[in-house]
């Protein structure tokens, strides 16, 4: 069986952005656990502010990276979606990130790994987060993964400043993996019409 896939998106385009520190340690936790992570970067990925969804192109004529993302999201068993917290809500850049896409988030399921600068975690922008990617189709677990004073929290490449961080996100994780692996299962006996 094909390993688990798994888009890591990320969504701030800051220049003194310090999150991206989280999704490189998502990506390597779920590395380890022999999943195929993709992390997905706003900076890199460029998409313009939503005008039309990647579904309202006619076939073939979305912008390459809109169908780049398309195909590879149409492929994941889930999404880890990484968030900081602004102004108690999410990142434009994250939001604009979601909203080009519908059709390729149902029934599967999504892990929300929030932060801020503070010691609260960003967990105002998960509970937002929650009512958005319900809409989009997907199943968010039921754990959470705040990240507290992320600049001090994690090196550039994402190693945990404290050795046992590795130990307590573990139950985040196993339960990510268990929720992409049942759903996996029910879509491949066919999904609700």
């Amino acid at each position: 069986m094909e390993p688990l896939l798994v888009p890591v998106i990320y969504g701030s385009v800051r220049t003194e952005r310090q999150g991206i520190r989280a999704a490189r340690f998502v990506v390597r936790m779920l590395e380890r656990r022999g999943i195929r992570a993709v992390l997905i970067d706003p900076r890199e990925k460029q998409l313009p502010l939503l005008d039309r969804m990647y579904k309202e192109f006619p076939p073939g004529e979305a912008p390459a990276v809109m169908r780049e993302l398309a195909e590879l999201y149409t492929r994941a068993d889930g999404f880890a979606i990484v968030s900081g917290e602004y102004n108690n809500g999410i990142p434009p850049a994250l939001k604009n990130l979601l909203d080009h896409f519908l059709e390729e988030y149902f029934w599967r399921p999504a892990g929300i790994v929030c932060y801020s600068g503070g010691r609260w975690g960003g967990v105002r922008a998960a509970m937002q987060l929650r009512m958005s990617l319900a809409e989009m189709g997907m199943v968010t677990i039921p754990s959470l993964l705040p990240v507290a004073n992320v600049a001090t929290a994690f090196a550039e490449d994402g190693t945990p400043s404290d050795p046992a961080t590795e130990r307590y996100t573990a139950a985040f994780f196993d339960e990510f993996v268990w929720y992409m692996e049942a759903l996996r299962a029910r879509r491949a006996q066919g999904v609700p019409s």
